[in-house]
């Protein structure tokens, strides 16, 4: 049966399908280790049949892969989803809802609700306290933001939302959904092992000179003074060719079945992921070091910052790793602010296009274009989908305040990733070769390893003027980007499918610091 379910999402009313008679359940880990498939269906209900295909299916899979079982709830199980009282042997259970353009969310008890910036923090508090919400943290990127629980036996987070929508003191009030982002990549043939992007000499049947001109633009500077953060869902920190570049700012969001995240500033325990190893490889492998290859920037510095474990999560974890890229005061309270990343780069999304963003997670990006590097502004680099879906659908890779970054072959082409008049630019991500888990090394494609390349060569830019403002680095980089592809650019310059072209790191630093030589000249 089908529960049609309505909730408030930036000032829009969506409307859901709440799957009844399913229930995701996550068991503790160490009874699922003991426990056969057969003995847990048994004592939490009987599995619920999967999608046949599509995108609902892939969620599915991915859920399960991260250790949920979808059951037909046994009574004990269905009482406690009503309820949300605890069950023992279980760490959550969490009802299944199916998004219009077909994406599989679990609900939960939380909601990020926002008051106007005028009232006081106590007043705040004792409004959410007279509508029954227990205040879970405070999130300090946005004024009166605070993550918030649902008690037990009374309103679910969704009709919170529709209650509060016409409440003049709240600004938002937005449900929590543990969703699948994944990352944006499709893998290819491991075996190709040269770095063209960097510099194309026409090998493997490439076009000469269809790279990112990295070469050249290492003659002027390699990225050294400059903080570059990635968010993924994992790194290997102790791979040989990124372990030198990682600065104590990274960490780690850790999250429970119930949707609550602690971040862990630290290296130790680090979750590894091969995606995430490989998108910090195309940014700031080491060079000269005798291992592998080298990424573009291969003197900056490396925040890592994983918020998203087996791929599962909230926005607002999502938010929140954007948050403390930019200012790590945010999750540290005691934190240096200058330990802040200098560029963010980020490849995490479902494929597909149709992601709907939260005002929180817009909330996150504002406050880190508006007040990382001491209100300079951090440029947030963002891949666009892979495959040939528009990207308006994508609402945080049609956002003003994100850099949109596809795809490039080795023949300068265009590579079927998200077009638009959204996108900003291309950079090389198409059968490229970088840095992967357990200290190797592989080829792979994907709109995912464009975005950490446009991110090195923004690298570049801030290494040769740290005074540049976000909106500056995005303009200087379409600026000198090349009309590759044979197609028309608008008076503008721009075209959907190739935006302001590929990027080029010589262009951008040259003219960079011809334009400072003028101005000491002047001067």
């Amino acid at each position: 049966m089908i529960l049609r379910r309505e909730f408030i999402v930036r000032g829009k009313r969506v409307e859901l399908e709440e799957i009844e008679g399913v229930a995701a359940v996550k068991t503790e880990a160490e009874l699922a280790r003991r426990m056969s498939s057969e003995d847990l269906s048994r004592a939490f209900g009987a599995r619920a049949e999967p999608p046949r295909g599509g995108t609902e299916k892939k969620d599915w899979e991915a859920f399960q892969n991260a250790g949920w079982m979808f059951v037909r709830p046994s009574a004990d199980v269905d009482r406690s989803l009503r309820s949300r009282s605890p069950i023992e042997n279980i760490e959550a259970v969490q009802r299944v809802f199916r998004h219009p353009n077909g994406r599989i969310l679990l609900g939960t008890d939380l909601l990020s609700i926002r008051l106007r910036n005028e009232m006081s923090e106590d007043q705040a508090k004792a409004i959410l306290q007279e509508e029954g919400l227990e205040i879970v943290r405070q999130l300090r990127f946005a004024p009166n933001l605070f993550e918030v629980r649902t008690r037990p036996g009374r309103r679910d987070s969704l009709q919170v939302s529709l209650d509060l929508s016409s409440n003049p003191n709240i600004v938002y009030a937005e449900p929590q959904f543990i969703e699948h982002i994944p990352p944006r990549f499709t893998p290819t043939d491991p075996d190709y092992g040269q770095q063209w992007h960097l510099n194309n000499s026409g090998q493997n049947g490439g076009t000469a000179g269809a790279d990112i001109s990295a070469e050249e633009a290492w003659d002027i500077t390699r990225g050294a003074g400059v903080q570059i953060a990635i968010i993924d869902n994992g790194f290997d920190l102790d791979h040989p060719d990124l372990g030198a570049a990682v600065t104590d700012t990274s960490g780690f969001f850790r999250m429970d079945g119930m949707g609550n995240a602690q971040f862990v500033q630290d290296v130790n325990g680090y979750p590894d992921s091969s995606h995430g190893t490989f998108c910090a490889g195309m940014a700031i492998a080491r060079a000269n070091n005798g291992e592998g290859g080298c990424g573009v920037a291969n003197q900056a510095d490396f925040i890592a910052v994983a918020c998203l474990g087996d791929q599962v999560g909230t926005q607002v974890t999502l938010a929140r790793a954007v948050a403390y890229a930019a200012d790590p005061r945010q999750e540290v309270l005691d934190a240096n602010p200058d330990d802040g990343a200098d560029i963010i780069a980020c490849s995490l999304g479902p494929n597909g296009a149709d992601w709907n963003m939260t005002q929180t997670l817009q909330d996150a990006i504002d406050f880190a274009v508006t007040n990382g590097r001491g209100r300079l502004g951090t440029p947030i680099l963002w891949a666009v989908t892979n495959g040939n879906f528009e990207i308006r659908f994508d609402e945080v890779c049609s956002y003003p305040n994100t850099i949109h970054v596809g795809r490039s072959t080795n023949r300068d082409r265009e590579d079927d990733c998200g077009f638009g008049p959204e996108l900003d630019f291309l950079a090389t991500g198409v059968d490229v070769y970088s840095t992967d888990s357990g200290g190797g090394y592989t080829t792979s494609t994907g709109t995912s390893f464009a975005a950490p390349t446009a991110a090195g060569v923004a690298t570049l830019l801030l290494a040769v003027n740290p005074n540049l403002t976000w909106q500056e680095v995005r303009q200087r980089l379409r600026d000198t980007c090349d009309k590759i592809g044979g197609v028309v650019y608008d008076a503008n310059g721009h075209n959907n499918d190739y935006g302001w072209g590929r990027v080029n790191a010589y262009r951008v630093v040259t003219q960079q610091s011809r334009q400072m030589s003028v101005q000491e000249d002047v001067s």
